[in-house]
């Protein structure tokens, strides 16, 4: 029973949005901005890092943005969006950053696992280099005359 009540709620909150406000839009510009950050740089470590840690704050801090947008909300928006639960920011800004923070985890599981392949690679061949039998002096000037003479 109680799941129903949510899945209500839940959609209720999606038909109530006004997809035209600016408020919405620029949400969606941010997310799509912040997908966009993620994926052209996920080669580059240390930025990936400064911008997962801050997603993290600003889900960490969508509690206080919920109370300032609660307050002030008609100079943010045409409706009043922002529940004292926290749905709509939730929703709408959390659960989409919190996804992208997923898949930068994802990103950076497969490259490590990428990186480990490749260690292991290079160590065997290194193993298989020291353990193969290793040409003596004589045959090697014996080898670099029979090039010099071709």
């Amino acid at each position: 029973m109680e799941t129903e009540v949510l899945e209500l709620n839940l959609w209720s909150i999606i038909e109530s949005i006004e997809w035209h406000d600016p408020l919405v839009i620029g949400i969606i510009m941010f997310h799509i901005a912040v997908t966009s950050m993620a994926i052209l740089t996920r080669n580059h470590n240390n930025f990936q890092v400064v911008l997962f840690l801050a997603l993290l704050l600003l889900v960490y801090f969508s509690e206080s943005l919920n109370e300032y947008a609660t307050n002030h909300w008609k100079l943010l928006s045409r409706q009043q969006y922002f529940d004292d639960k926290g749905m709509f920011i939730s929703l709408i800004f959390s659960a989409p950053i919190l996804l992208n923070c997923m898949v930068m985890m994802a990103s950076w599981l497969w490259q490590s696992s990428e990186l480990m392949v490749q260690l292991k690679n290079a160590q065997l061949k290194q193993i298989k280099l020291k353990s193969s039998p290793t040409l003596n002096k004589s045959d090697s000037i014996t080898n670099s005359d029979h090039i010099k003479n071709e």
